[in-house]
């Protein structure tokens, strides 16, 4: 399998508090998780949108490094090449990280990242 070299989507803070922060993910088509899936029609794996919501919830709200469960995960909205989405992401009273991916096309994906403590 070919390494992975561009994997990261261009991110803007559209706004930040304690608890909650709203990112605008531009997913240009070069990058590397559209080979391969699907060459006629490429969209970004759900698994993809998932390791982009721990990773930021991690480096914006501060949650730790390993994820103990997911909640109520649903992907709703297939993510395209050359699309911008909205993530955000917020810490629940319950000490869970809520994420919900959208963009003028609806939402795309949700769910709860339960961290280990």
């Amino acid at each position: 399998m070919p390494s992975l070299n561009k994997v990261t989507p261009q991110v803007a803070v559209l706004s930040q508090t304690e608890h909650r922060v709203s990112l605008a993910l531009t997913i240009t088509a070069d990058l590397d998780y559209f080979r391969g899936h699907f060459p006629d029609a490429p969209i970004l794996a759900g698994v993809v949108q998932l390791d982009w919501a721990v990773k930021y919830a991690q480096q914006y709200l501060g949650f730790g490094p390993q994820v103990q469960d997911l909640e109520v995960l649903k992907f709703q909205v297939v993510t395209m090449p050359n699309m911008t989405v909205n993530l955000t992401l917020e810490r629940n009273a319950k000490g869970k990280c809520v994420f919900s991916y959208q963009s003028d096309k609806g939402q795309h994906a949700s769910g709860r990242i339960v961290f280990c403590e």
